[in-house]
């Protein structure tokens, strides 16, 4: 989808030039931004909101860790930024009983809905790929709602399906601690069990919600468990990620999971923990973007262009690679794409094409 001039304008999108200066790239890399959907499917600064009273409608500043950890993405820089669309992410706190978590997470989902729909002018809660387009033809970013860690309603499976007016878009099964679910790809677990019959049992709840089963920080005999019992005519995500095709981690994908999340439809979204996409000598992690779109470029090269897109994590207590520490240079990534010669369509099926795809297919 191609953004008119007056949607542009709507977004407050710096002057191309300007813009392609300070950041050192091309106006074709900016142009081509300009002309996408770029959704991101992970945006963890809600997390903040909770913890430090971090004002999403607030344009912040780098902080003062200079953009580590937190304070990459705020609502004015995502939107001037030109970032169209982004699942927002309510993370699990493992503790407490099953009860609590329940009861925390309907309180969580309420506050977030309350933050997002703050700003109607220039933000629409969306569930699917159609209402993410009425709100992209309006000028607003469009914000999806995520789950990280299931253990949010582990309590009591029943309340997958009264969430209110099908908020919530999709489910990453397990987080950084292993659950009743099943296990965590964490190297900190001693033995993978996979998933759990209960865990088995909430794929099926997913599915028949139409939520995408996410299969982020899953171990590998519970990502195979799922991609079994999973409904084979839906797809399938994993919404950030590195790979091991480019640098082997725990973290990360290896190009058989590629591949299956690629045959159920789905799409595997690269993340920018410096950490996890490459060699670390020094504390700040990989320095390049580059490195970003090597990732992508190897899924690309595995699965084929309609199976790559963005998942960020911002937010999430990661080290970005430090040209690129905040979403104000995301065109960068689009340079760096260009300069592997990769085609301009290709790159935006990356940016956002292939995950609205996906959920049209899910949800239309």
């Amino acid at each position: 989808m191609t953004a008119s001039p007056t949607q542009t304008a709507d977004l407050g999108l710096p002057d191309t030039g300007e813009w392609a200066k300070s950041l050192g790239v091309s106006r074709e890399a900016i142009e081509l931004y300009r002309q996408s959907d770029v959704i991101d499917l992970h945006v963890d600064s809600f997390i903040w909101t909770r913890i430090l009273g971090y004002d999403l409608h607030a344009r912040h500043g780098r902080g003062p860790l200079g953009a580590r950890f937190y304070s990459q993405v705020d609502l004015p820089r995502l939107i001037s930024g030109g970032v169209t669309g982004a699942a927002w992410v309510i993370t699990t706190n493992p503790l407490g009983t099953a009860r609590r978590r329940a009861r925390a997470f309907f309180e969580n989902l309420e506050h977030l809905r309350r933050v997002l729909t703050a700003a109607p002018d220039r933000v629409a809660l969306v569930r699917t790929a159609a209402e993410y387009r009425a709100a992209r033809e309006s000028g607003r970013h469009g914000a999806f709602l995520a789950v990280q860690g299931a253990n949010a309603l582990d309590h009591d499976l029943d309340d997958f399906g009264r969430i209110p007016d099908r908020l919530v878009t999709r489910v990453t099964l397990v987080h950084l601690t292993s659950s009743s679910f099943g296990s965590t790809s964490s190297p900190l677990t001693l033995r993978d069990r996979g998933l759990t019959e209960r865990g088995r049992e909430l794929v099926r709840r997913l599915d028949a919600e139409r939520i995408f089963v996410d299969l982020a920080h899953i171990s590998k005999n519970g990502f195979y468990d799922a991609v079994k019992v999973h409904d084979s005519s839906l797809p399938l995500i994993v919404t950030h990620t590195g790979v091991n095709g480019v640098y082997p981690h725990w973290r990360n994908l290896d190009d058989d999971q590629i591949r299956t999340i690629a045959d159920s439809g789905g799409t595997v979204g690269v993340m920018y923990q410096a950490s996890f996409l490459g060699p670390s000598p020094l504390v700040g992690g990989v320095s390049s973007v580059s490195v970003v779109a090597d990732h992508l470029e190897h899924i690309v090269r595995v699965a084929g262009v309609d199976h790559a897109s963005l998942g960020s994590d911002w937010d999430g207590a990661i080290i970005t690679p430090r040209d690129m520490q905040t979403c104000a240079e995301l065109p960068k990534l689009v340079q760096c794409l260009l300069d592997k010669r990769l085609k301009p369509e290709a790159i935006q099926k990356i940016l956002g094409g292939n995950y609205l795809r996906a959920l049209s297919h899910l949800r239309g």
